[in-house]
């Protein structure tokens, strides 16, 4: 269930937001959201790869390699420098008021909900450290989201996204597959022509499409991780 709200600096003057990271706040999920313009931060730590549904794509950052599994979660908190914006702003997001955006919250996220945390305003007026970073992040986000479409729409002209399936064997023996993703198709990008490649570049896609790329170097790591979390287990 969810509860969004407009937020109000007199109706929610002593909420804080708990800014722990545990799977009792939401956080033990697969995947993020993301979007180009957070490639950068995302691709040394996690693997960018995209759902394909028909016409539709959306980039992810890839946390875990099953359902419900964040393999950068453990009893200290986030095992990474960059926790993806889409985590990050919970539960935060933006609504639209008179023609404006505003920030809503969901008071029913957990988050929301612990009663411990940080404040959100200051005791005599005006917004505390927290919100300030959230305005930044929300405003981050709704850029992303908007030079998404450009984005997609260049990866698809050109074809660059292809099936993607991999499977290994744990340390222990057990087999896994993870599929259902698409990734840069590499021999594609390298057979276009100058002009393509200066089409991309002009846009603004090239960059993030390299650094879908060298992303997938991350996969080991999460392989080490689900490794290191069945030994544990």
């Amino acid at each position: 269930m969810t509860n969004h709200v407009q937020l109000d600096p007199v109706a929610h003057r002593d909420l804080r937001i708990d800014i722990r990271h545990a799977p009792s706040l939401g956080d033990d999920v697969m995947v993020a959201p993301t979007f180009p313009e957070e490639f950068r931060d995302l691709q040394p730590h996690y693997p960018v790869v995209f759902r394909v549904d028909g016409d539709r794509v959306q980039p992810l950052a890839l946390l875990g390699l099953q359902q419900g599994s964040n393999l950068f979660l453990d009893a200290s908190g986030w095992g990474a420098h960059h926790v993806p914006l889409a985590i990050a702003r919970q539960p935060f997001l933006i609504g639209m008021s008179g023609g404006s955006s505003t920030i809503h919250i969901d008071l029913d996220h957990p988050r929301a909900r612990s009663g411990e945390g940080e404040p959100l305003f200051l005791a005599h007026g005006g917004i505390a450290p927290h919100l300030q970073r959230i305005q930044e992040i929300l405003l981050r986000l709704q850029a992303g989201i908007a030079a998404l479409p450009d984005f997609v729409a260049a990866l698809q002209g050109h074809a660059l996204l292809e099936p993607f399936t991999l499977d290994i064997r744990l340390d222990d023996g057990q087999p896994h597959r993870l599929s259902g993703f698409h990734i840069i198709d590499e021999a594609r990008l390298r057979a276009l022509d100058g002009a393509a490649i200066a089409a991309l570049h002009t846009g603004g896609h090239l960059e993030p499409i390299y650094m879908a790329i060298a992303s997938m170097s991350r996969f080991r790591d999460l392989i080490d991780r689900m490794n290191r979390r069945h030994v544990r287990a």
